[in-house]
């Protein structure tokens, strides 16, 4: 009889053995597949948070049991990589499943935030979309600050000296989406906005026009900073630009609404004879050539457009009132399509 049964305890030992092993899968799986949910849509992961800590908080709000937290703890012993939890912001689903928020916090795919800078704003209007940005260190607190992340090569041209340092810096942004992660420096998205502007205006300067009466890219920033604020529509713009080009050839002044409105220390929103009167530096309705800086960040078609403008004979434009312009190669012809469209209205 005894030999009989120590014939079978191997298989015996075998059957308990996968028993248990089967009785354990399906535990972990168990467990595995409990659900965990999350009061807000962002969830931040601390430095030093472990497999261990975070099933004591499920557990302490009623989500995991004691049974649940110990099964876990013997399976990450089994499997220590799956313990290697990475700290950040993660944006997390309201409900998931205990193994896909540890998949979640073990890939390091931390929560993507993003800012954006519109074509035609001023420095002054880029601003205030940082003040109030989640998940950003300020540490730009002012205009001087922003001044030492700009490199400018002196070979593109002298940077406006006006004495306010939100003037000498207008334009140097290019207008996009950036990107960024928890804790990053509000330093690092102004220091890439430089070098993309600095990138798409290399890039056209050496696409511009051999006869374009400007002198460097900083002149082309300029003009294109006109370009922008005079005409939203792109299919236009080289023809605004034109214009430009065609008074700078004959010693026009611009006469640009955009830089007396840019220059004014108060606007009521209406542009008075007063206003076009006002001596200051960006009004050139009284200065020939450009101002001496731009007036607004702008966007790639503003810059194509201002290397490359259309062959014209036209030397005014006046708005329609639908974002079109009525083109005129003389006064005479522009005074009647003021008359028409303007004092018409």
């Amino acid at each position: 009889m005894l030999k009989r049964v120590l014939a079978w305890l191997p298989l015996l030992v075998v059957l308990i053995i996968v028993l248990l092993y089967s009785g354990w899968q399906q535990l972990t799986t168990s467990t595995l597949a409990k659900t965990v949910t999350f009061s807000d849509s962002l969830y931040t992961l601390k430095a030093g948070t472990s497999v261990r800590s975070l099933c004591r908080d499920w557990q302490q709000q009623q989500q995991l049991t004691v049974i649940d937290c110990y099964v876990l703890k013997l399976y990450v012993k089994q499997q220590p990589k799956l313990a290697q939890l990475q700290q950040g912001v993660y944006r997390v689903p309201s409900q998931s499943s205990l193994s896909e928020a540890l998949a979640l916090f073990r890939s390091g795919k931390v929560a993507q935030f993003s800012v954006t800078l519109i074509e035609g704003e001023t420095l002054a209007q880029s601003w205030q979309r940082f003040v109030d940005l989640p998940y950003l260190i300020q540490d730009i607190d002012s205009s001087d600050k922003l001044a030492e992340l700009i490199s400018w090569p002196e070979a593109w041209g002298t940077l406006a000296q006006t004495g306010r340092v939100e003037q000498e810096l207008e334009g140097l942004f290019y207008p996009d989406t950036y990107f960024y992660t928890a804790n990053s420096k509000a330093s690092d998205i102004w220091r890439r906005a430089h070098q993309a502007l600095k990138t798409e205006l290399e890039r056209y300067w050496q696409q511009r026009q051999s006869t374009l009466p400007l002198q460097n890219p900083y002149e082309l920033l300029i003009m294109a900073s006109i370009i922008e604020k005079e005409s939203g529509l792109a299919s236009e713009r080289a023809l605004v630009s034109s214009v430009f080009i065609n008074r700078i050839q004959s010693n026009m002044r611009l006469q640009t609404d955009p830089t007396v409105i840019y220059g004014l220390t108060e606007y009521s929103g209406r542009i008075t004879r007063a206003n076009l009167r006002d001596p200051h530096r960006y009004n050139t309705y009284r200065h020939h050539g450009l101002p001496p800086g731009p007036i607004s960040l702008v966007s790639r078609s503003a810059l194509i457009a201002a290397a490359q403008p259309e062959i014209s004979d036209y030397f005014y434009f006046v708005s329609r009132g639908d974002g079109s312009h009525v083109f005129s190669q003389s006064l005479e012809q522009h005074n009647a399509a003021v008359k028409k469209y303007i004092l018409g209205k």
